[in-house]
């Protein structure tokens, strides 16, 4: 379909149908030759087998992973996992670029995407031309390459550490970032405060940047007496040093092949027009290295340089500066808007007006400083330490602006994924809005633009089923209930993480959280905007400790907690969370009831206000018509028991049950099965958990009964569907197995 749209878009600006045709048939043959590529099955690995690191790799926590070759050029991706603190500082004191080791490992599936919207290995995989994981069980050393390209990948290494001793420690990772594109270290709510003002990419090394440098370079090389023939030759050799030191991302070589294509086809004396330049750039980057038409990174610079080079007449049409620095703006935002929706599910609407602030900031004060300065340190004089005494309080101030900024409502524009056909009809709008500003008719731009945008902005709204949605959040619990038309929405637990205690060397920089990977991107990706109640059933870390995550990120109007467990320590975050955003935390029992539309929910327990555990878990009935469901938290014995005597003529014939306890011996009992009759029953576990969850003993009494059971850790997220009166049917949700 892009394809398509693209063709018609060479017809469009009068470019010849031949031409259109050739683009399609490129295209269509790419397609094939990635989608064969991207289902080859890896061959079995030998016994022993030679691997070579490339510059592709990171050591957090106990493991070291990143990319090697086999001597027969197929590319893994390699975990190893060290055995002490003193291996560790080995590999962290020396690059393993270019090491090759004689290693012993096994080829392992990669863990599927715990539901659609949620991060995928295979996908990243095969974005980066891997064809598998091989998991190392031992290895030794055999030799240290020595090339042009791990000579570079040292003098990296290198600046990176020089950075890390010379600088700040504040302005460390700003300026690894912008020197040599390493943002690994960068706080996890400062990047995310980037991304709601939607300035990330200032820190991405482009075209911007390759421009600046290049720019430095030459003019200096002018002003020692070098000849101009001589410091082109000069600079054409040196650009692709610089693409590796800077990292060597798809951002960087897109503007570094351009430059050199360009500079060559002037000392040919050949003129060739930017956009066919643009093409040989992006056709030579996917022959060299095919999966990278699936990177996202790739895919937005390629975008945002079509952009800029096909809006000239645009730009034209301002009358200073300013306005020039905002169409400028809005032209890469709005082609690039849909591809950003269907990677991310969100859009910063703040960005067209702050990147007419950021863009000259960095280009013109932030980055030429780091480059400046970086150069000093190297010398003798304390001139670096001058500079930084004036410098850093400044930047704290502005990293202090962005947190407020960041913190104003209406930054986000959350619509969801939009289905890829919607993504295209997007894309050819903003196409069509293009040649309406280019004609001066913008009011027709206006119109073409906020359709589609409003289209994808409502479909989420336009279902008429209820969906209740079983995440796969591993070991725990997390449920998302949406009412037709969207007229509610409910979130009951959102998983979380059981933490043991580590020896410090041994702890990652960025541990898994549940809620900020499984949760959110699923809720976003579905368009959920806010959560009308989040039922925190009990006060376990597997139920609730990925809360405060959704609700830095999800709008929650309020909190229902079961009486008591308020004063756990596991709450402690999603107390101080609702605090900052003032959401109400209200403490429910049996009795509690309401109704939207035709669907009823009803609190059947607890029926106290003392808390004591799993047996308080805060117990929600469902019912639609003739379908009934039951959520039991991590209900056991006695409440089941207790539940049996109170409500047994409401309970039984259950249509949908989710298992207590995630299944243990101590949930499930007989009597409680025998009276529900389920016709489903889910059991939310991890795959392989430590507890044997559902044992054995608690499935065998739902199929003995012919019941049918899925368990989120094997058949991934579970989506079920009600229509009508009685109508349901279950669906899994790309099959995902979280650990």
């Amino acid at each position: 379909m892009l394809i398509l749209l693209l063709a018609l878009w060479l017809i469009i600006k009068d470019e010849s149908r031949f031409l259109a045709t050739l683009v399609m048939a490129c295209g269509l043959l790419s397609y094939f030759f990635l989608s064969i590529y991207h289902l080859t099955e890896p061959s079995p690995l030998p016994s022993t087998f030679p691997l070579t690191w490339s510059n592709d790799y990171k050591i957090n926590g106990q493991t070291l992973r990143g990319f090697a070759t086999t001597t027969d050029g197929q590319k893994l991706y390699v975990v190893y996992t060290f055995s002490s603190e003193q291996e560790k500082k080995l590999y962290e004191n020396t690059s393993l670029t270019g090491v090759t080791y004689l290693a012993k490992g096994e080829l392992v599936e990669p863990s599927p995407a715990a539901h659609t919207y949620a991060f995928s290995m295979s996908d990243y995989l095969t974005s980066k031309g891997a064809i598998g994981i091989v998991e190392i069980t031992n290895w030794s050393y055999v030799e240290k390459q020595t090339s042009f390209v791990t000579f570079l990948a040292e003098r990296r290494y290198s600046i990176e550490k020089h950075i890390e001793r010379t600088f700040p420690k504040s302005l460390v990772v700003e300026a690894q970032a912008l020197l040599i594109g390493e943002k690994d270290q960068m706080d996890d709510e400062l990047q995310r405060a980037y991304q709601k003002l939607g300035i990330t990419h200032l820190f991405a090394i482009s075209g911007l940047h390759v421009a600046l440098i290049s720019w430095l370079f030459f003019e200096g090389l002018l002003r020692i007496g070098v000849r101009k023939e001589l410091a082109t030759v000069v600079l054409l050799i040196l650009l692709p040093v610089y693409g590796v030191i800077a990292g060597g991302a798809p951002s960087v070589w897109r503007a570094v092949s351009v430059v050199e294509l360009m500079m060559i086809l002037r000392m040919i004396k050949l003129d060739l027009p930017m956009d066919d330049v643009l093409a040989f750039s992006f056709i030579g980057f996917v022959l060299l290295e095919p999966g990278v038409i699936f990177q996202i990174g790739f895919q937005l610079s390629y975008l945002a340089a079509v952009s800029l080079v096909y809006s000239g007449t645009i730009f034209k049409q301002t009358k200073n500066e300013l306005a020039r620095s905002f169409c400028i703006t809005l032209v890469c935002q709005l082609l690039v808007y849909p591809l950003l929706l269907y990677h991310f599910y969100e859009l910063s609407l703040s960005s067209f007006i702050v990147n007419i602030m950021f863009v000259p900031l960095f280009s013109l004060v932030i980055l030429p400083f780091n480059l400046v300065v970086f150069v000093l340190t190297y010398l003798p004089l304390p001139l670096a330490d001058m500079l930084f005494i004036v410098y850093e309080p400044l930047r704290h101030l502005l990293t202090d602006m962005i947190f407020y900024m960041q913190g104003l409502p209406f930054q986000l524009w959350s619509p969801g994924k939009p289905a890829i056909l919607l993504s295209c009809v997007a894309m050819l709008s903003v196409l069509v809005s293009f040649y309406y500003l280019e004609t001066r008719r913008y009011g027709k731009a206006i119109v073409i633009l906020f359709i589609p945008a409003l289209w994808i902005h409502l479909s989420p709204m336009l279902y008429s089923e209820t969906k209740i949605t079983f995440l796969n959040v591993g070991q725990g619990d997390s449920i998302v209930i949406e009412l037709p038309f969207r007229k509610a929405v409910y979130v009951i637990d959102a998983g979380g993480v059981l933490r043991f205690e580590q020896e410090q060397w041994k702890k990652t920089d960025r541990p898994y959280e549940v809620g900020k990977q499984v949760v959110v991107p699923f809720l976003k990706g579905k368009g959920i905007r806010a959560i009308d109640i989040f039922i925190a059933t009990h006060a376990d870390a597997d139920h609730v400790e990925g809360a405060e995550e959704v609700l830095q990120e999800i709008k929650m109007k309020e909190i229902h907690v079961t009486p008591g467990s308020l004063e756990q320590p596991v709450m402690r975050d999603l107390l101080k969370e609702a605090k900052k955003f003032k959401v109400p935390i209200k403490e429910k029992m049996q009795g509690t009831a309401w109704h939207i539309g035709e669907v009823g929910f009803y609190y059947l327990w607890p029926q106290d206000t003392f808390y004591e555990g799993n047996d308080d878990s805060l117990v929600l009935y469902m019912q639609q018509r003739g379908f009934t469901a039951l959520f039991t938290g991590d209900l056991e014995q006695y409440g089941e028991q207790q539940l049996i005597k109170r409500y047994g003529h409401l309970i039984a014939n259950l249509t949908l049950l989710k298992a207590g306890h995630h299944g243990s011996k101590t949930s499930s009992i007989e009597s409680f099965v025998e009276l529900l009759q389920p016709q489903l029953t889910i059991f939310s576990a991890g795959l392989q958990n430590r507890y044997g969850h559902p044992h054995e003993e608690v499935v065998q009494r739902f199929t003995s009964r012919n019941l049918a059971t899925f368990t989120t850790g094997v058949d991934g997220t579970i989506e079920i569907r009600i229509r009508g009166n009685t109508t349901w049917s279950v669906s899994k949700i790309e099959k995902g197995l979280v650990q």
